[in-house]
């Protein structure tokens, strides 16, 4: 079973030391696995149409299991096989742990200075569904991909769990482990295009556990396959 891995990711100053840190921990848990760069231009970044064009650009790759890795987060060796292995058969979507941890500015620093994560100063972020999911292509357009209407960071994720949840009857299979979130500068979260996120998070609740409406909502289209040179191996 061929397995991709892609990463949304723009550079910026404050994220580049923990986009390293994260490339080389994906090349020591599957060292034989490309990390591929998505960044479809989309101003501001749209991680959603990023992740969506990462999978779709996994399937014409022939992958059969796509991990969307965040260029800040780590996440234990093995929950994530286990959530390679899973994903493969289930129809589901997978997440490679039952606790997300924020390390914040304390922690991240800690861990850069040979700290186990494990032991890092961190809070833990109650319902946190994103940060690295392990889909097959198929599974991953079942539900509609994740929503490209949400631009920027924020409620992309939520809405795609419930969409999840909705349309393939059962909300993403977890893994028993922990994800730790790299610290960087908070993306914006005000704002006109933020209230417009949170206004169409808010269509996503309301459609929660009606499939007929879900399936009218999510059908939006998606911008894949990316412009040219959305995707890169990484260096």
């Amino acid at each position: 079973m061929r397995i991709a891995l892609v990463m949304p990711f723009r550079p910026q100053p404050s994220r580049e030391y923990a986009h390293d840190l994260c490339v080389a921990h994906w090349r020591r848990v599957l060292p034989a696995v490309t990390v591929t760069h998505v960044d479809t231009g989309a101003e501001p970044f749209n991680p959603a149409a990023c992740r969506n064009a990462g999978v779709f650009r996994a399937a014409r790759s022939g992958a059969g299991v796509v991990v969307i890795a965040d260029a800040d987060t780590l996440v234990e060796e093995g929950p994530l096989r286990q959530a390679v292995e899973g994903a493969a058969g289930s129809g589901l979507v997978h997440l490679p742990y039952t606790e997300y941890r924020a390390l914040g500015a304390e922690g991240s620093a800690q861990y850069r200075a040979g700290t186990p994560l494990r032991d890092c100063h961190a809070v833990t972020v109650p319902g946190a569904c994103s940060g690295v999911y392990v889909t097959t292509p198929t599974t991953w357009w079942a539900h509609g991909g994740q929503d490209e209407r949400f631009r920027g960071w924020g409620f992309e994720d939520a809405a795609w769990e419930i969409a999840h949840t909705t349309l393939l009857g059962a909300p993403p299979v977890r893994h028993e482990g922990r994800a730790h979130a790299l610290h960087h500068a908070p993306a914006v979260k005000d704002g006109r295009q933020y209230e417009a996120n949170a206004a169409l998070c808010h269509r996503y609740h309301q459609a929660a556990n009606d499939p007929v409406a879900m399936r009218a909502l999510t059908a939006s289209p998606v911008s894949w396959p990316a412009p040219g040179g959305a995707g890169r191996a990484a260096g």
